[in-house]
């Protein structure tokens, strides 16, 4: 239920697109072409398997791990500040 100036359906508009916006920079951020036969972080062997499964694949499976435990800002703020609602 939207209020105020805004139409019906605004707020889950609002996350349909964050959530689409979300796909397209996991989408955007996944390797792609050849793969690596070695770990470019550490210089281990890729095993084939994961290298068949990710086309592009250029970390071995310890180094992506900790790359994906980093947390990441989206950038992506549609709520606005509080201030800004005040006003």
């Amino acid at each position: 239920m939207a209020g105020g100036w805004t139409r019906d359906g605004a707020v889950q508009d609002q996350i349909d697109d964050s959530v689409a916006d979300a796909i397209l920079a996991a989408r955007a951020g996944m390797p792609t072409g050849e793969s690596e036969t070695h770990c470019v972080e550490c210089g281990e062997p890729i095993p084939e398997r994961r290298r068949i499964v990710l086309p592009g694949v250029r970390t071995c499976v310890a180094c992506q791990s900790l790359r994906d435990a980093k947390p990441k800002a989206s950038g992506i703020n549609r709520r606005g500040s509080k201030d800004s609602q005040l006003r």
